[in-house]
């Protein structure tokens, strides 16, 4: 039987954020994926989007973790933060969110570049979402059960 020809690995998604492309977003390189900015942060809609309208809030200067950044810088993205919350709920009118930030490698941070999850959250997208970000060590998700 012939051989089938070996497989081409997996294309790229299109506007993939990694670490490469947040610097070069906040170097204004790739200026046309930022939704929002100020002086030290900016907003881009997630790559690998978890719900519509997932979006990234990343400091311009590379750093890793949130814990590193200057006060300022911090004001900056959580500012962001709260803006982009307030314009996804005018626009979209979805019923909660989860924000987050996976801080380290330890807590299952995959990009080396600090960013903040904001993540829409619309009535019966999943089954049972109580715990939300509880569920990262899911033994220890379900309190109220016990």
């Amino acid at each position: 039987p012939p051989k089938s020809p070996p497989k081409s690995p997996p294309k790229s998604p299109p506007n993939l954020v990694k670490v490469d492309a947040i610097c070069e977003i906040s170097q204004g390189l790739d200026h046309d994926r930022i939704v929002q900015q100020n002086d030290s942060a900016f907003a881009v809609r997630d790559a690998f989007p978890v719900s519509p309208r997932h979006t990234l809030v990343i400091p311009k200067r590379h750093e890793a973790s949130f814990f590193n950044l200057s006060n300022a810088e911090q004001h900056d993205v959580l500012a962001l933060v709260n803006d982009q919350h307030a314009l996804l709920q005018a626009e979209f009118k979805f019923a909660d969110c989860n924000i987050g930030i996976n801080d380290g490698p330890s807590a299952g941070q995959t990009v080396g570049h600090c960013h903040v999850h904001i993540i829409p959250r619309v009535e019966g997208d999943v089954t049972d979402p109580r715990g939300g970000v509880r569920w990262v060590i899911p033994d220890k998700a379900d309190y109220w059960s016990s």
